[in-house]
């Protein structure tokens, strides 16, 4: 790889932004696609589905040639703000998924080492919490859990400022009108508000907290294989 390709590339990792590498297998020719560009790239189909699904692989491009794309995306984050009992669950599905997460709760008798042994746990309020871990991206998914407004909402807040790739809330329909209304008078619209997942996970009848924490997963998976990651940065990549 050519020292401003390989320059090009680190610059976009530092930035939590994704890239893909294009070799031309005859030539050895390389070439990097911003996701912010792959729209105007001729070679833009193969390209969205290969940063939609995350796998590099071979494929061919509109003349008929071989090339090869490698998908280089940050690591999706999960932000967990409440510890409870889903987020007990959510733990160990996580770790299988290769999801980055932190748990988040200012209330210290529930997060506790003791409780998530080996999670990255934040005892303080979402706005400070937040600042600690770093800004907020498209490669960031938020889901919360307290049914407490004055935790949950500071953080959807954030999640929906920096156009997360996934948000996600606890609570009923009733709880979450209220919700809406509260996100209006703090200046959101009806599309930005309706980004929230909410009720969250998909509708698989789950009781447990490990039911739930599996449909807020899966809900997650969706969400990121229909929009990888996201229309604003690499186009729309719907099946």
């Amino acid at each position: 790889m050519r020292l401003d390709t390989l320059s090009a590339l680190n610059a976009e990792r530092a930035a939590r932004r994704a890239a893909l590498i294009v070799t031309d297998p005859e030539d050895g020719g390389q070439r990097l696609v911003r996701a912010a560009a792959i729209d105007v790239d001729p070679l833009a189909p193969l390209l969205r589905e290969r940063l939609r699904t995350g796998k590099s692989g071979l494929g061919e491009g509109p003349d008929g040639r071989s090339v090869f794309v490698a998908v280089h995306a940050p690591p999706v984050r999960l932000v967990v703000i409440g510890a409870v009992h889903i987020s007990q669950a959510l733990v160990p599905l996580a770790a299988q998924l290769d999801l980055d997460l932190t748990v988040i709760d200012p209330r210290t008798a529930f997060a506790s080492p003791e409780r998530f042994p080996g999670v990255r746990l934040i005892a303080a309020w979402p706005d400070e919490a937040l600042r600690d871990i770093g800004p907020l991206d498209a490669y960031t998914a938020v889901a919360a859990l307290t049914h407490d407004p004055k935790i949950d909402d500071p953080a959807l807040i954030a999640a929906l400022r920096a156009d997360c790739a996934y948000i996600g809330a606890l609570g009923s329909r009733k709880t979450h009108a209220r919700r809406a209304e509260r996100l209006r008078e703090a200046g959101f619209d009806e599309a930005t508000i309706g980004r929230i997942h909410a009720p969250i996970g998909l509708d698989i009848g789950a009781v447990s907290p490990a039911e739930i924490a599996l449909s807020i997963l899966a809900q997650l998976v969706a969400t990121l294989r229909k929009d990888r990651l996201k229309g604003r940065d690499a186009a729309d990549a719907g099946r």
